[in-house]
């Protein structure tokens, strides 16, 4: 085996692309070099600020192959035996081998092809790579067409320790790098990744891995937090991000002002981690933060760091006292005297300002507390107050604070405590990984928000096509389903989006009028669009489910019952699944298709008898007519107690009448009155089983 080295150097990659950049280096050299018949072992890939890399160990050869090529049979016309000599490379038919087979004889090419050096693949791959590499964002540069994320700067490409002279983007590969812009410029001549590797991270202070600068991130902070008695606040997306924006990371303890701490914890983290991105720090008996900060360097400066922690603290304390401003400006008004200027934003030109979208919310919201245990005047107020702090300068200057600047400014009004959680957490979830509201005044504002959402844009036809979806209609509705889910709330579904519709009032919002809560008649195409909606949210439901292993299919034979209760479909989805994983289930389904291909069958051929069966003329007809007989009413009864496990139980007796009906009775008697029973025995199976789900749509 030779080691293939790969080194890609260029100026500064942004640090969220870096980590996919390698992965995608990695794939795409290996799918190359595989297809091209090399094996692979010891793969490796890393990325940092200014490169990217990859090695492993391969042949220095392909593999020769031999194959051998079945052509047409000995006598058949010169047009076949001429193409079959020209795809095989012969120049005679002499050239092939005659075998046998059970059809008579047939000419065999054998195809011999000797392995290409892999020093050659790699030329033929390289170029391909780069020209076509994925990057999110890509840029030229000079006068060549060649894209890639920053300007490229020079590339090592070794097989063996020898170079081999790839060329893209007008930059000819080498054997020599950089390392570290202060501490280690080189060049460095490399011979193998163990040099590599050595050199960069030795006299060219360049921590080659991510998961390396990570871990010195970490253990240095820790460190110098424990040193002055104070406790690391831990971030894993901010060690990410500061892992990707230095080649040799230090790690230096600054100060700020303990003034600033009277501002909000949260303006404080932000400030430093979206602004700045620096940790913050606590004091462990409190667990209030501490006025300190852990700023990461690219660079080990002379005086220990102090004259960049003192320039760290002066940029902090700037962004800082700007906050304090906005908060003490804000602070001059309560909440709700902010109400009126939502009217100045616009939510969307044809759902009207933010101020109508409150209002909208309101009234929903009102209307959806008795659903979530909730007070109906907190919620109604929750409401209009939950966007109040859009329009406060502190939410302008620091956008991902909306909600809980809303609900820090309400506390200190001393406003009720429900009312202020919900000011907060009404925008929850907004992503898979975000916690679920639970205070019943929140959740009713939490679903209002996201229903007069979803609802508006349906009912101006601004809806998800595609991969796109420019206003995360996908994520308001799968948040609205976990609301449901997680809250375990009992909503007919279509009727709660009628009545979002009925506070709509499409017509009066040209006029910058809302509507009130009513259960108006509403057209056909506006029927059409609820249910379009009811389906677009019950996808989101089957990709919540499938998430936690529960088959797509089986939703849909829920959910053709007409159901759509959230919290009935997924009671009944998993209790049908748990069945069907059954013996007497996987049974019963192969029972049912059974009858349901013979019932369509004969439906083709004229109308299937109507009316009631009988317990007919065999034995096995008695028993399965019996056992129907028992199965409905415990079935009905299950239903109605939404106990679907006992109505699985109550499905399960009709296994063996079933089994023993098909074996031992010929449905298609030539005795009409029978073939009649028997047909209607069948219908009564499907009727049994469709009261339980649309086992039509089950696979299997």
């Amino acid at each position: 085996m030779t080691e293939f080295l790969f080194e890609i150097f260029c100026e500064e990659i942004p640090a969220r692309m870096q980590k996919r950049a390698a992965e995608d280096l990695r794939k795409l050299l290996i799918e190359g070099l595989s297809k091209s018949g090399l094996s692979i072992d010891n793969a490796h890939h890393w990325a940092g600020p200014r490169r990217i890399g990859f090695k492993a160990d391969i042949p220095a050869k392909s593999p020769d192959i031999s194959d051998e090529r079945k052509g047409p049979r000995v006598g058949a016309p010169e047009q076949a035996l001429a193409g079959f000599m020209k795809a095989a490379g012969l120049s005679d038919i002499s050239e092939a081998m005659i075998k046998d087979d059970k059809k008579g004889q047939f000419y065999v090419a054998k195809i011999e092809k000797r392995g290409r050096a892999s020093a050659d693949i790699i030329k033929d791959i390289i170029p391909e790579v780069m020209n076509s590499f994925p990057w999110p964002k890509s840029m030229k540069s000079g006068s060549t067409t060649f894209r890639w994320v920053r300007p490229l700067q020079s590339m090592i490409c070794l097989l063996d320790g020898e170079v081999i002279p790839v060329e893209a983007g007008g930059i000819t590969a080498g054997d020599s790098t950089e390392g570290h812009r202060q501490h280690g410029r080189g060049p460095f001549t490399i011979k193998s990744f163990a040099d590599y590797k050595k050199q960069l991270e030795g006299k060219g202070h360049v921590l080659l891995d991510m998961a390396d600068r990570k871990a010195k991130i970490a253990a240095d902070a820790k460190a110098l937090c424990e040193k002055a008695g104070l406790e690391l606040v831990a971030d894993e997306g901010l060690l990410n991000e500061v892992a990707g924006l230095a080649e040799w990371p230090v790690v230096i303890l600054g100060d700020m002002d303990p003034a600033f701490l009277e501002l909000p914890g949260e303006v404080i983290r932000l400030s430093m981690r979206d602004h700045q991105k620096y940790f913050a720090v606590r004091d462990p008996k409190t667990g209030s933060l501490a006025p300190n900060f852990i700023v990461v360097a690219n660079q080990i400066a002379p005086d220990g760091g102090k004259a960049i922690s003192a320039g760290n603290s002066r940029v902090l304390s700037a962004r800082l006292a700007d906050a304090r401003f906005f908060q003490s400006e804000d602070a001059k008004s309560k909440l709700e005297d902010y109400y009126d200027k939502l009217d100045t934003v616009v939510f969307h030109k044809k759902l009207g300002s933010i101020k109508d979208k409150a209002e909208r919310v309101a009234a929903l919201a009102r209307e959806l507390a008795s659903k979530t245990r909730a007070d109906a005047n907190k919620a109604e107020q929750a409401a209009k107050l939950a966007k109040c702090d859009l329009v406060t300068q502190t939410v302008i200057e620091f956008t991902s604070l909306q909600g809980q600047i809303g609900r820090l400014m309400y506390e200190r009004e001393g406003g009720d405590k429900d009312i202020a959680i919900a000011i907060e957490d009404h925008y929850r979830p907004q992503g898979p990984s975000d916690t679920v509201p639970s205070n019943p005044v929140a959740v009713a504002v939490a679903l209002a928000d996201k229903i007069d959402t979803l609802v508006g844009f349906w009912a101006i036809d601004e809806r998800p096509t595609g991969s796109k979806d420019p206003y995360a209609l996908r994520r308001a509705a799968l948040g609205l389903v976990r609301i449901i889910l997680d809250n375990e709330l009992r909503l007919d579904l279509s009727k709660t989006l009628l009545k979002a519709w009925a506070v709509m009032e499409m017509e009066n919002l040209a006029d910058g009028e809302t509507g009130r809560l009513s259960d108006a008649a509403i057209s056909g195409d506006e029927q059409s669009a609820i249910e379009n909606l009811v389906s677009f949210i019950i996808d989101r439901l089957k990709v919540h489910l499938r998430e936690q292993g529960v088959r797509h299919d089986l939703i849909d034979a829920v959910f053709a019952l007409g159901e759509d209760d959230l919290v009935a479909i997924v009671n009944r989805v998993e209790a049908l699944q748990a069945f069907l994983d059954t013996d007497d289930g996987e049974n019963l389904l192969a029972g049912y298709k059974r009858a349901a291909n013979i019932l369509k069958a004969e439906g083709k051929k004229g109308d299937l008898p109507s009316g009631d069966p009988h317990k007919g003329s065999q034995a096995e007809e008695t028993a399965l007519f019996e056992a129907l007989s028992q199965a409905r009413p415990k079935i009905d009864k299950a239903l109605e107690s939404e106990d679907y496990s006992k109505a699985m139980s109550a499905l399960a007796i009709l296994r063996d009448p079933i089994d023993s009906f098909f074996d031992g009775v010929m449905v298609n008697s030539d005795d009409e009155k029978e073939r009649g029973n028997r047909l209607r025995l069948l219908q009564s199976i499907h009727d049994t089983a469709g009261q339980i789900a649309n086992f039509d749509s089950v696979e299997g």
